[in-house]
């Protein structure tokens, strides 16, 4: 006869045995043909401009095949073939994950990029021009970006991160900048880079090309999205030894996209009285927005005041004349750039496409003869 000790061994070891039964007979069960391997995933963009993708996957062992978009957590699509088509109706840079299930649940997965362009792109034919030439002013310096190079006898670039004093998210560098067709492009672009999420390029003529008063005509094609902030400007050339906003500074043209934002643009100038001040007015656009053809940003600016100008229609005005805005009669540098979010746009957004461009077809500077 046992002892209740002995039944309870005796039992404790019928556990034991029949658990590592069944793990054996699960293992044995889920075999390496129950388990996807060798996922390979093809995208093509058949039509150029069109937004229609197509995704081709293969894996061995795959029951079932999962299409998600970036960043989307639940499948676009699934199916057993491996075959997605997928119509995008946004341009921008998007990541197509494709996951590959086998019997057993157990998944693999690989991650391609699609770049989606404009399926109606504007043209640098598309807009409005600007003449060579003024009655009672002389061209003294222009950049009609010729050539498929910067040229740095006229920019340089300015790099980095760190917020540029607005909180914004954009680390600068050269690569995001090309020349091609005779138009300077700065791509703001969504990419992880030393710590930034989001890369652009900002160009300045600092102690290359320096102005004071004159005629000044950029015809540029804006980006568009929430969180997305083109400028053309200027700051005082002496910045370096006054700061900022002792130097002064004019936008000529500013502009935050998103919230129905982008058929509007900003003239502002910033200048030192006792702290930092400054005035401004916005232009807005009676149809359509900045992005959908290109337009002429101008300045004209002499001893006594500053006008903005968009295609040639008077936005605004300022005095310069007060001895508390000194900074007007100096010298100043211009200033391309395409920040991301930041104190004044906001953050880009689900709704914000990348990668975005600023297009700058000239720039044409005139002084009085």
């Amino acid at each position: 006869m046992r002892s209740a000790t002995g039944l309870n061994v005796y039992f404790l070891c019928l556990l034991v045995l029949a658990f590592l039964s069944s793990c054996s007979k699960d293992e044995k069960n889920n075999t390496d043909t129950d388990n996807p391997s060798n996922l390979v995933v093809e995208v093509t963009i058949p039509i150029a401009d069109s937004g229609l993708v197509l995704i081709e996957a293969s894996a061995e062992n795959a029951a079932e095949y999962q299409l998600f978009i970036e960043p989307a957590d639940q499948p676009a699509a699934s199916n057993v073939t491996g075959k997605f088509e997928y119509v995008f109706t946004q341009p921008g840079t998007y990541e197509l994950t494709v996951r590959a299930y086998g019997a057993s649940g157990r998944f693999i997965a690989v991650t391609k990029v699609a770049v989606i362009t404009d399926n109606d792109p504007v043209t640098v034919e598309d807009g409005y021009l600007t003449p060579m030439q003024y009655p009672g002013y002389q061209l003294v310096w222009n950049d009609e970006f010729a050539g498929n190079t910067l040229n740095t006898q006229f920019w340089s670039h300015e790099s980095g991160a760190g917020g540029w004093g607005n909180n914004e998210l954009q680390h600068y560098r050269s690569e995001n900048t090309s020349v091609d067709g005779g138009v300077l492009t700065i791509e703001a672009r969504k990419e992880s880079y030393q710590g930034s999420n989001y890369t652009s390029s900002r160009l300045i003529t600092r102690n290359k090309k320096t102005f004071t008063y004159g005629r000044v005509d950029i015809r540029a094609l804006l980006p568009k999205g929430q969180g997305i902030w083109p400028a053309l400007w200027t700051l005082g050339n002496n910045i370096t030894s006054v700061g900022w906003p002792a130097c002064g500074e004019i936008d000529i043209m500013e502009m935050i996209g998103g919230s129905g934002r982008e058929k509007t643009v900003h003239g502002t100038v910033h200048w030192d009285n006792n702290g930092h001040n400054q005035t401004g007015e916005g232009y807005t656009l009676t149809s359509g927005i900045f992005a959908d053809e290109y337009h002429v940003f101008t300045i004209i600016w002499d001893e006594n005041s500053i006008n903005w100008y968009v295609n040639d229609t008077k936005f605004n005005e300022v005095d310069i004349t007060p001895a508390h805005m000194s900074e007007f009669h100096l010298p100043h540098f211009f200033i391309f750039n395409v920040a991301v979010g930041g104190n004044w746009p906001g953050n880009p957004n689900a709704t914000t496409t990348f990668p975005q461009q600023l297009k700058v077809d000239y720039i044409r500077v005139f002084q009085k003869t």
